[in-house]
């Protein structure tokens, strides 16, 4: 029997967010299925973890954490 995947879909969407320039944010999103693999994105470029952005991720919350938060973060 072949069973299709479900997709993976958003139980919680981002929402937009302030912060201070200089401070830290933390961005979280809640997904259906848990442990589903996420890709963080600005535009078209794919954010890596490092110094400036720490991605968590535990069960069917991700979370983005942008440390030093500039202008060009928006």
């Amino acid at each position: 029997l072949c069973v299709p995947a479900v997709p993976v879909l958003f139980k919680q969407a981002l929402e937009n967010t302030d912060v201070e320039e200089g401070k830290s944010i933390s961005l979280r999103c809640e997904l259906t299925k848990a442990d589903a693999t996420l890709v963080w994105k600005k535009g078209e470029a794919t954010l890596q973890a490092s110094a400036k952005y720490e991605m968590k991720q535990k069960g069917t919350v991700a979370e983005l954490v942008i440390h030093n938060a500039e202008p060009e973060d928006a």
